[in-house]
Parts: structure tokens; C-alpha cells; sequence
């Protein structure tokens, strides 16, 4: 099982992203304080989580957190100020919105810029090591599939309701047929041929 907190007493945020290596859709991160006692042996890095299982555990975070909170940054900022600073500012804006200020974040990763005065950790693969950063994880996981479903309906083409965004094999070969949308990342190398807006 992860570990519960990295200092005893302390009341930390766990702060994650998702879809930092997306071609298209948001980026969003979520930050998450849990209660000390919090225990949950399914709870680990989104990604090694199947969709039923992460979830059930979203269902399970916000009930027991003592405060949680997700944020996107869409893909104009993206462009605007580049992905690593759309990922950091995600996790401000998250922080944020917490009920309940927090005395430290846990970031997951090596970069990060510090925020209203809280310290924090950067700590790299945090999402299989702390419970608050892997709960983060799974609410922006989760949130951001909800989104890129919903710009499925209207883009079927690309099949973001499978690939959520990501360069798979058959969103390349879809932009290379259609072009792109206004939820690409023109300032990713999308294609070979870099296409006009649909």
C-alpha cells in the first residue's frame, strides 16, 4: 500500500496532472487532501488502474477527502505559455479551489513553481509512492476522459471516447484524413503535414 503522508502532522494536497502528452483536449490536474487515517489498498498511479477500478475509486475519494479540487487548462493557454506551464498552472488553480488551505503540496514530478507561500515536494513516480498524490492522479484521470468523451460526440472521427486525446495510431491517421479541430495542439507536432482547422 502507498504511503500515507510524507511528514506526520502535516496536512498535505497531493497534486497531479493528466494529459500532458495528449495531441489534443485540456490539460487537468487535480489536488487532493486526504484524512491521516485514509487506507485504501486499490489506490495507486492512475495508469496502472483499469477504467472500472479508477472509477470507482473517484467515488471513494470524494466521499472520504477532506477537500479535493480539478482544474483544466484548455488548449489556447496550452499554446500560449506551453504545456509544462499549462500542467503547473492547472495544479495552482486546483490548489485553489481546496476548501481547506494546506500546509504542503505533494507534486507529482520534478518541475514545479511555488504557490501562495505553500511549501512543497516534488517527488518523481509520486502517483506509486504517496495516497494523496495517486488520488490526484485518479480525479484528473477521470475528469479529463469525462471531457474528451463529451468532444467525442462532437469529433467521432478521432476517436477520443478510446485514444482520450492521445497520438494513437488511428487519431494520427484521423488527423491526416480530416485535418484538425479546434481541440488539437497546433503547437504539437501533430502529423507529418500540419493541417488547417477543420
Amino acid at each position: 500500500m502507498l504511503k500515507g503522508y510524507y511528514k506526520k502532522g502535516v496536512l498535505e494536497a497531493g497534486c497531479d496532472e493528466a494529459g500532458r502528452g495528449c495531441l489534443a483536449g485540456p490539460v487537468f490536474a487535480a489536488a487532493v487532501i486526504l484524512p491521516p487515517t485514509f487506507k485504501n489498498k486499490l489506490l495507486n498511479d492512475s495508469k496502472q488502474l483499469n477504467e472500472k477500478t479508477r472509477y470507482a475509486l473517484r467515488t471513494i475519494i470524494e466521499e472520504e477527502a477532506l477537500a479535493f479540487a480539478v482544474a483544466p487548462i484548455d488548449v489556447d493557454e496550452i499554446y500560449k505559455i506551453n504545456i509544462l506551464n499549462a500542467s503547473i498552472l492547472a495544479m495552482h488553480k486546483a490548489v485553489d479551489q481546496l476548501k481547506t488551505r494546506p500546509e504542503c503540496l505533494l507534486i507529482d514530478g520534478n518541475r514545479f513553481k511555488p504557490y501562495a507561500g505553500i511549501p512543497h515536494h516534488c517527488i518523481i513516480k509520486g502517483d506509486a509512492l504517496y495516497l494523496s498524490i495517486a488520488a490526484a492522479s485518479v480525479l484528473a484521470k477521470t475528469y479529463r476522459d469525462d471531457y474528451m468523451l463529451q468532444l467525442h460526440d462532437a469529433f467521432p472521427r478521432y476517436a477520443w471516447n478510446q485514444n482520450k486525446g492521445y497520438g494513437t495510431e488511428l487519431h494520427q491517421q484521423a488527423i491526416a484524413k480530416h485535418g484538425v479541430t479546434p481541440h488539437h495542439r497546433l503547437g504539437f507536432k501533430l502529423h507529418d503535414k500540419q493541417l488547417a482547422f477543420w
